[in-house]
């Protein structure tokens, strides 16, 4: 009997694989990036690992949700994402349906899917998002937790054709510069408060505003209580991956964030194909995605409509950013298109981690305030370096197509005067230290642009001038002002035709520029 007990036993364990229970089953990588994403890459560069899963999967009905866009399904989303993670990995279904949810936490080896017509509400009950240690604008702070997000976690994704909405209209503050008179009324009559020509959704995010003396830390605040009072000026990012590796996210498309949209935070391998991000173009702090000292990325094939920066590289603020270490390097960012933002690609303000070896190619830019943006300034420290960017195409950009910015004041292009700028540039020149940041070895080609208010500005530092600089084959047309290079060395601009009925070149205080083949020195 014992021996037959036996046999059974061994027939039962061969006959599992066969019977293809979930955790038994073999990995199955969730999408294919094709080589070619990788041709002409102008540095060395190991592919973007990709995330695979186990063939097993769950549906959150099955831990009851419920689609009726009135049940909170929190529990039941996080129960299946940790059921999946238990059981070594696999796909949790988001089907078709309305979901109103609070923060959704990803796990190792877990891909969040969402089914075609599947729209995923975040509630606006700001008590459902504790407040947590994290770093927000490159400083490490305390802020609401997102709606999405995942620490140390390993092979995750996002993926599908669903819809992830933040519910950002009852987080931000709005200024009434941004909206119409008619548009400015119906907001102030739905409640909130208003302080000095800005609206705030409740006194609680007023007293964190005041509380604010530059960009998002609040000072002064330090007890529990205090805290809690403030929390809806603490305004999560819409998603945000920590220290997290083969990340995906895939199909899917993200809006109205509270704050910044997609926030990825010293990852690596990480892959964004074929997403779509919605802000308003009124949203504060609206900014599309946010890279943010990562190794290894593809940004490919996505649709940005950014309230703020779209497409940002960045790797820490000032001391803390320094502290931290940590480059953004081994970047790919080709075939997207940006319908609005601040910037359609920028580097900074907050590069004090240093960025490097990022390649952008084949990017369509559709009414950009500034199309190529590079911003920083005093006190960052950081260097900006090996950056090549091809085949760019952009039409109604307001400011510039091409804007180096070394004395950036912390607004959007437009909203800071000449003479506040000019306040800055008067300080007194300071030595180099590690505080000093650096742009060089930058390369650009291949750009056409129409209906542009200032064609290129180069705006360098007089103790770290802007250094090494090629452009190439640029097509310029309806350019209100032309090309204006201060504080820059060794730049070449080569084969660029400008129209513009202002003054076509200004160079001041730089060394070594070479326009079509003519040099320029002051």
């Amino acid at each position: 009997m014992n021996t037959l007990v036996k046999k059974l036993g061994v027939l039962t364990m061969l006959a599992l694989p066969l019977l293809g229970f979930p955790h038994m089953a073999s990995a199955q990588c969730v999408n294919r990036i094709d080589n070619s994403v990788y041709e002409g890459l102008p540095f060395d560069m190991a592919q973007v690992e990709q995330p695979s899963f186990p063939d097993y999967s769950v549906n959150i009905k099955d831990f009851g949700a419920i689609a009726d866009g009135k049940t909170l399904n929190t529990k039941a989303i996080n129960e299946a994402i940790k059921a999946v993670n238990a059981k070594g990995g696999g796909k949790v279904i988001i089907p078709e349906g309305f979901w109103l949810t609070g923060p959704i936490e990803l796990l190792s080896n877990v891909n969040l899917y969402t089914e075609k017509n599947a729209l995923v509400l975040f509630t606006d009950d700001f008590e459902a998002y504790p407040i947590i240690a994290t770093s927000f604008e490159g400083l490490e702070t305390r802020r609401c937790q997102s709606p999405i997000s995942a620490r140390g976690a390993e092979n995750i994704a996002i993926t599908g054709h669903g819809v992830f909405d933040g519910s950002g209209d009852s987080w931000r503050p709005v200024k009434k510069s941004k909206l119409t008179a008619s548009q400015w009324n119906t907001l102030v009559n739905s409640g909130g408060v208003v302080e000095k020509n800005v609206w705030y959704p409740t006194e609680g995010s007023l007293k964190g505003a005041l509380a604010t003396k530059e960009f998002n830390t609040p000072e002064g605040i330090e007890t529990e209580e205090e805290w809690n009072e403030i929390r809806p000026w603490l305004r999560p990012v819409l998603l945000n991956i920590v220290k997290s590796r083969k990340v995906l996210l895939e199909g899917v498309t993200f809006k109205n964030s509270p704050a910044w949209c997609l926030h990825p935070l010293s990852c690596e391998h990480i892959t964004i194909n074929n997403v779509k991000v919605f802000n308003p173009w009124y949203s504060q702090n609206g900014d599309a995605l946010d890279l943010e000292s990562c190794n290894y990325a593809l940004i490919i094939n996505n649709i940005f409509d950014a309230g703020d920066d779209a497409i940002c590289i960045k790797s820490g603020k000032d001391e803390d950013g320094r502290k931290r270490g940590e480059p953004c390097q081994n970047v790919v960012v080709k075939n997207n298109v940006v319908l609005h933002g601040h910037g359609g690609f920028v580097v900074g303000s907050e590069m004090s981690g240093g960025v490097k070896n990022i390649y952008v190619t084949d990017c369509t830019f559709l009414g950009t305030d500034v199309g190529l943006r590079f911003k920083s300034t005093r006190g960052r420290g950081g260097v900006v370096e090996n950056i090549h960017i091809h085949n760019i195409h952009m039409i109604d950009i307001p400011h510039e197509a091409l804007l180096f910015d070394l004395f950036y004041g912390g607004k959007g292009a437009g909203e800071e005067s000449d003479e506040d700028l000019a306040n800055r540039m008067k300080a007194t020149i300071p030595p180099v230290t590690e505080e000093t940041p650096a742009f060089r070895d930058i390369y650009i080609s291949n750009i056409t642009a129409s209906n542009i208010g200032r064609a290129m500005f180069f705006n360098g530092l007089p103790e770290m001038p802007i250094r090494n600089v090629q452009i190439k084959d640029v097509r310029i047309n309806d350019a209100k002002v032309g090309i204006i290079i201060s504080q820059a060395e060794n730049v070449s601009i080569d084969n660029a035709q400008v129209d513009t009925d202002g003054q076509p070149l200004e160079v001041k205080d730089s060394k070594n520029v070479k326009v079509n083949g003519e040099t320029y020195a002051d």
